[in-house]
Parts: C-alpha cells; structure tokens; sequence
C-alpha cells in the first residue's frame, strides 16, 4: 500500500503538469474560436450578392436568373443577432456540427466538405513539409560545418532570397514551366477524369503526378526557413563545450553528430515543425487555387470570395483545433525529451 501511494505521489507532479496544459489549450480553443467568430461576422459584403456577382460572371447568367438562384441559399444564411448567432454557433460547434456551405454546395454541410479536402491537403502540404523540413535539416547542418566558408555565405544568401519570394510566385513559374511550356505535369485538378479512383496503380501515379508541381512549389519556398533555422541551431550547439570535450575524448565523429550536435541542434526546431503540422490542415490557399487543387486552402479562398459563413469559420477552426493540439503534443513530447520542462513549469 505503501508502494503505491509513493508511486501515486511520483506521478501526482506529471498530472498536474498534464492537466495545466490540457485546460490551457481548451481555453486557447474556446477564445480563438470565439475571436474567429466575431471577426468573419464583421467582415463587409452581402453573401447573396457575392453568389449573384459569381453565377453573372462565371455562368454567364443573366441578373434575373442569378439572383432568383442566389436566393435559393437565403435559408442557409445565418440569421437573428450576432449574440444569438454566436451561441447557437458555439452549441453546434460543441457537438461537432459546423453549418452548412452556401456557396461551395449549397446546402452541403461543411463537415462533409472539408472530410473531402482535408486528404488531398495532406496528401500535398503533408508531403511536402516532411521532405522540406528534412532537406532542410541537412543542408543547414552541413552549412554550419562549413560556417563561415564561401559556400556558407553564398548559400545563406540564396536561402534569404528563396525565402522572401511568395509562394503563388513560385507556383506560377512551376505551372507556366513545367505545366504549359513543356507539359510535363497536369496543371490543374488533384486527378485525370479518365482514370478510375481507387487503390489502383494507374489511379495512384495520376495522383502523384498531379501532386507533383504543388508539393514541388511548397518544397522550394519553406525548405529555407528550416536550413536557415538548423544552420543557425547547429552554429550555437558547435559552440558548446560538450561538444569540444566529446571531441578530446575521441569518440567517434559520427556519433559526435548524431547523438550530440543533430539532436540537440534539432530541439529548437522540434515546436516550430509540430506547430507546422497544425497549419497544415489549412492548406495553402495560393497553391491551391493556383492548381486548382482541391484541398482546404481552395475551400477557404472559395469561402472568403462568397462571404460564406459557416465554410470560412469551419476552416479556421480546424486549423485552430490543429495547431492547438499540435502544440500540446510538442508540449508534452518536449516534457519527456527534457524532463526540465516538467519541473520548470
């Protein structure tokens, strides 16, 4: 009895720890939620016009038409106070019911639509964050070997210029190149409407070959942040005395670089990679709706052009629910790489 309540007592400061953490990412939840709420609320524009303007511009319709089509999506508009709308919304959001879409698929609910989106996002932004973020591990760990050399300041330079170019820039070079000049790659689209999908060959390297140019364009604008941010880390923890005293030790170089440099210059780097996972969810709106690509982020361009409520709130709110819990995971993860953390807090 003793033995278990020593035991209880051991654990009773890594609960509590949990416990803090868990209720701080609840409350970040709640006031994001709630910020996001009142800001797509006040943002300008009549939704039924906005559906008027598209189906005018797009479709050709007359005004007429359009309108008498646009006002078949009146039901789904929220309606009553801004209060009410707002604890209405937030009942519904608790029980997993995010409204409905007005303009993607009128009447659809945005559930649905973003169980939809959500594979092709990760399929394309997951991909491309894993291979970005590894790539860039190793040119920065290299760049810090050489730090100081000619090729360091040279490739330092070329990472804060790749860096500063925004991704529909990129992308559209990739789709103009690849796409239309050559014809190498799909340019839009996340398969071919002839293959047939499913878990099939041919339908799989349809996938992968329209994935290619958006995971492609992602790849080159973010892997130099991380070769920047692991150059700098591996810079610092080269600096360290364990390191030189490893080193008059004689151990072996390789377990000099594994087990001391990369795993501790690859720790400060540990929160912002969880932290991008969470973002993934959202997508990248520019790739997206620059390849026609049917993730989230075209979803929430779509939602943002027709002031569509409910679609809009649904997709910033997985993307707060994701990064949110991304960071709790690299919280904890982080607690047990470092049991500091734990005892600091």
């Amino acid at each position: 009895m003793d033995g278990s309540s020593s035991a209880l007592k051991g654990y009773m400061p890594v609960l509590k720890w949990f416990t803090k953490r868990l209720l701080i990412a609840l409350i970040t939840i709640y006031f994001a939620v709630t910020l996001s709420f009142f800001v797509v609320k006040a943002m300008p524009g009549d939704p039924v016009q906005a559906l008027i303007q598209m189906f005018v511009s797009q479709y050709y319709m007359d005004y007429d038409s359009a309108k008498s089509l646009a006002e078949a999506a009146a039901p789904f508009i929220p309606k009553g106070s801004v209060l009410h709308q707002y604890i209405s919304y937030l009942i519904s959001f608790l029980h997993g019911n995010l409204g409905v879409s007005i303009s993607y698929s009128t009447g659809t609910p945005v559930k649905d639509l973003l169980v939809q989106a959500i594979p092709w996002t990760v399929l394309v932004v997951g991909s491309a964050l894993i291979i970005s973020f590894a790539i860039g591990i190793l040119i920065g760990t290299g760049m810090a070997y050489v730090h100081g050399s000619k090729i360091d300041s040279f490739l330092a330079v070329f990472f804060s210029i790749i860096r500063s170019i925004p991704e529909y820039v990129v992308a559209l070079v990739l789709l103009i190149v690849f796409g239309f000049h050559f014809g190498w790659f799909p340019t839009r689209g996340a398969y071919s409407p002839n293959v047939t999908p499913g878990f099939n060959l041919p339908f799989i390297k349809d996938v992968l070959k329209h994935a290619a140019l958006p995971i492609l364009s992602w790849v080159i604008v973010h892997v130099s942040g991380w070769a920047l941010s692991m150059r700098a880390s591996t810079v610092t923890v080269l600096g360290e005395d364990y390191i030189t005293y490893a080193k008059i030790r004689g151990l072996p170089s390789r377990r000099i670089l594994v087990s001391y440099i990369g795993k501790n210059a690859i720790l400060p780097l540990f929160t912002s990679f969880m932290l991008s996972i969470g973002f993934m969810f959202g997508g990248s709106v520019f790739i997206e709706y620059i390849f026609a690509y049917p993730g989230v982020g075209n979803l929430l361009y779509q939602a943002i052009t027709m002031r569509d409520t409910y679609l809009m709130l649904g997709v910033f709110n997985i993307i707060i629910v994701a990064v949110v819990i991304s960071a709790l995971i690299a919280d904890i993860l982080y607690g047990v790489i470092d049991p500091r953390i734990r005892r600091g807090a």
